[in-house]
């Protein structure tokens, strides 16, 4: 039975990866909130609010709904840090094939810049940051310590 929940998670997983890489969120614009919140990266997930901009808002709404549980809450701000928290359904294992396919969903929908995409665990607490350079076109991640 344990071996049945854990390939039904990978499967979900893959889904998951998948429609993020290749869909993208409907009606969603690049729009920018004229006084953009700057965030640290140091803050604690619960001083954030939902998102600056209707764009963010809205392709937030969307990782999450597309995630079919895998993903609790999400938030973009300015136009160009993506923050996600993930439930408890995600295995660590995963988590990188997770945030690579947030930062190719993201640059599709928020293109020609610098990216920042930030996993939180369950608890809202940072555990892996992924950050795109537009330039060289890759992603570097840094595990939060």
């Amino acid at each position: 039975m344990k071996t049945v929940h854990s390939v039904s998670k990978t499967i979900l997983m893959l889904a998951l990866i998948l429609s993020l890489t290749f869909t993208t969120a409907c009606g969603i614009t690049n729009t920018q909130n004229p006084n953009p919140v700057k965030i640290s990266q140091k803050s604690e997930y619960g001083q954030l609010s939902k998102g600056n901009s209707t764009a963010g808002q809205d392709f937030g709404n969307w990782v999450i709904t597309t995630s079919k549980g895998l993903i609790k809450d999400a938030y973009v701000r300015d136009g160009n840090k993506l923050g996600v928290v993930i439930s408890s359904q995600v295995l660590p294992t995963d988590v990188k094939n997770l945030i690579q396919s947030l930062a190719q969903g993201f640059r599709h929908n928020f293109p020609n810049q610098d990216l920042t995409v930030l996993i939180y665990a369950p608890d809202k607490k940072l555990i892996l940051t992924a950050r795109y350079d537009n330039q060289s076109r890759q992603i570097d991640y840094q595990q939060a310590s």
